[in-house]
């Protein structure tokens, strides 16, 4: 191989598979050579390939960033460069392979060059320990039950405090989703790739990160179009996600009604439907048979038209659906009780504060979204005040369009209500920024409009001093939810902003009451509840 490529001054190439056979003969030019497409070779992303490149240097260079990349890239079992001299001999032989984990996060061995006259390796059993070493790392996880691991990924050029928060609250989206999440990647780089994001080093340091660790799903805190998507899923050969499919998956899980449901699912498909645009050996098929004949349907366009016809089935049961909360919302209208309805970032103790409110025993957990349907009771305060109190699913900063209508009952709610109390999980460090991010949403629903009044959760985990005066900076009420004790300053609150102070709650600064309606804020004996729906299983 070195004198012919020697006597046509190109680079010559050969891939050799694990029994010694030559699958492939590549012929290139001075500078390299073009390897072919692998993907019949593929053995999943925990393994080698099982090929090694044996290829010609005419210029006796070292192994190139070129090189190097292929063998990250493809999984290469090895990468042999051999330097190719005037007197037409072999020359030095250059060796690289991939590592398993190690204290240095190295991502290859490049072997010092030797004369290939003296290389003399029993390549099967060295390749063999070499796979046992990465299986080694990939067990040596623990994981408790079934769970997918997972590396995220955040590509942007913001600031890092930024991103960093963003990351966070991704990896707590990624756990309440079920996957275990092994890792982190970071970047901030001058320039995006538009088609992969990442740049080629950190997509090479990736690939390997992932066969060394095992993981199995690759979640990216960007949303992703479905050119990015595909390219990245082919070069890496594992599962993509950004962040709003996780987010779907998450509702997927949690929805338990039928409208919930429905609305999920029809966000899924149509978040699915641009994204089915990917060519492979199995779309590429045409309809055949009695009234298939001619130019035909591709099996895309057949998925694409079961995709359309699903959304509008979809749509038409959302529609019933919908004129039946109608009816509900107009029925509570017309008795003139007022509506109140409670938003927030998810996790800020929204149900948690519903069950205290209303006596309920809906499931609360200290997770993402842990409550997606919405439910509503009618409540009767001190001073004879009755109101209709709902429970709404948490919001998310840069809520993507895609989700906006998985939100819908939510926000038809919202429209009806007289007031909107704004719960915020004063505890959390970065919970301005989530006050902006639900006020966000309300502006470009137009619901902005309706009174609202911000009540600062969690006031327990918190300096007494520090929460009053952060009540006092946003105009505000601090509760425990875990505590009834803390809600009298809440309920004159809303006496103020919905009767104005016309029959004031004299029974909240005192602990027992006697008569009817008034309470006992010990036993939580203050309220009589009206039971109108429920979040069961439709």
């Amino acid at each position: 191989m070195s004198e012919l490529s020697n006597e046509i001054r190109r680079q010559i190439g050969i891939l050799v598979s694990r029994r010694g056979s030559i699958e492939f003969v590549i012929v290139g030019d001075q500078k390299g050579i073009t390897i072919p497409d692998l993907s019949r070779y593929r053995t999943g992303i925990l393994r080698l390939r099982g090929l090694r490149l044996i290829h010609t240097h005419l210029q006796e260079e070292p192994l190139d960033e070129e090189d190097l990349t292929d063998l990250a890239l493809l999984r290469l079992d090895m990468m042999v460069a051999v330097h190719v001299n005037g007197n037409k001999t072999s020359g030095l032989t250059h060796i690289a392979h991939l590592l398993p984990g190690n204290p240095n996060n190295k991502v290859w061995e490049i072997d010092p060059p030797s004369s290939v006259r003296h290389f003399d390796v029993d390549f099967l059993n060295w390749i063999q320990s070499l796979e046992d070493e990465f299986q080694k790392g990939q067990r040596s996880i623990p994981i408790k039950g079934v769970k997918e691991k997972a590396i995220l990924i955040s590509v942007s050029k913001e600031r890092r405090e930024r991103l960093e928060n963003s990351m966070e609250e991704l990896k707590k989206l990624a756990e309440s989703s079920g996957v275990f999440v092994v890792d982190s990647i970071l970047q901030r780089p001058r320039n995006i790739s538009p088609t992969t994001l990442l740049g080629e080093g950190k997509l090479k340091e990736l690939l390997v990160k992932c066969m060394q660790l095992g993981v199995d799903l690759i979640i990216f805190d960007q949303n992703l179009n479905p050119g990015q998507m595909s390219t990245i899923s082919d070069l890496t050969e594992l599962r993509v996600l950004d962040r709003t499919q996780l987010i779907l998956d998450i509702f997927a899980q949690r929805a338990h009604t039928l409208d919930g449901k429905i609305q999920v699912e029809l966000a899924q498909l149509k978040y699915l439907l641009p994204r089915l645009a990917k060519k492979t050996l199995a779309l590429s098929r045409l309809t055949g048979g009695i009234g298939g004949r001619g130019p035909g349907e591709t099996k895309l366009e057949i998925d694409r038209r079961r995709v359309r016809d699903r959304i509008h089935l979809l749509e038409k049961e959302l529609e019933k659906l919908c004129r039946r909360r109608e009816q509900r919302r107009s029925r509570r209208t017309k008795t003139g009780i007022p509506i109140l309805s409670i938003i927030g970032y998810t996790n800020a103790g929204k149900s948690t504060l519903f069950n205290l409110l209303t006596q309920s025993h809906f499931q609360v957990e200290d997770n993402l979204f842990s409550t997606l349907d919405t439910a509503t009771r009618r409540l009767r305060f001190p001073a004879l005040h009755q109101v209709v109190i709902t429970d709404t699913v948490g919001f998310i900063k840069d809520l993507p369009k895609d989700l906006m209508g998985a939100f819908q009952p939510t926000f038809d709610e919202l429209k009806e209500s007289d007031l909107i109390i704004h719960l915020i999980d004063i505890s959390h460090p970065h919970f301005p920024e989530h006050i902006e991010a639900v006020e966000k949403i309300l502006f470009e629903l137009d619901l902005d409009a309706i009174p609202r009044l911000r009540v600062f959760n969690k006031e327990d985990k918190l300096d007494r001093e520090e929460g009053k005066g952060i009540c006092r900076k946003y105009d505000g009420v601090s509760i425990s939810a875990l505590s009834p004790e803390s809600l009298k300053n809440f309920f004159k609150a809303i006496d103020r902003k919905l009767w104005e102070g016309s029959h004031p709650i004299d029974g909240v600064d005192n602990v027992r009451l006697t008569n009817e309606d008034s309470f006992d804020i010990s036993n939580q004996n203050w309220i009589r509840e009206v039971r109108e729906n429920d979040r069961e299983p439709s």
